[in-house]
């Protein structure tokens, strides 16, 4: 198994229904290939973790960097792991409108973001936490 960490930018803001139409989109294609992670998006700052069999992610990041919804795609990590640090997709952003964001399912405010897994390596854990700290602004707490 390998994990990709990368960060890019939107070319444009998702509102929320962009957002619940990714999420969905996400859900049903991991799921068919057994890819898990985490996304975050905030202001137009985007950072992705995936994980999964080799012979999948890497097709996969290869497809979504020249996914026309963002630009300036940077892999940050791409390398073996021994399990998976993310058994469950999730995605966490700042919503734009606080008021619809109760209703997406499968969402949370960046103050309900779940701790680091512990089976991040330190390197690892390192740059997930400096990932949020780019997405969601240094004043979030950072959990290693």
């Amino acid at each position: 198994m390998n994990h990709i960490v990368y960060m890019s930018r939107a070319v444009r803001p998702l509102s929320d229904q962009d957002l619940q139409e990714l999420l969905s989109q996400c859900r049903r294609d991991n799921a068919q290939h057994n890819v898990t992670g985490i996304l975050f998006y905030s202001h137009g700052h985007i950072a992705q973790l995936i994980e999964g069999d080799p012979a999948i992610i890497e097709p996969l990041y290869e497809k979504i960097s020249l996914d026309g919804r963002h630009s300036n795609v940077t892999q940050l990590v791409n390398k073996p792991i021994a399990n998976r640090s993310f058994p469950d997709w999730s995605m966490a952003f700042h919503p734009i409108q606080a008021e619809g964001f109760h209703a997406l399912e499968g969402f949370f405010l960046p103050h309900q973001l779940p701790a680091t897994p512990e089976s991040l390596t330190i390197a690892d854990a390192l740059i997930v936490d400096l990932v949020r700290q780019a997405v969601f602004g240094a004043d979030e707490p950072t959990a290693v």
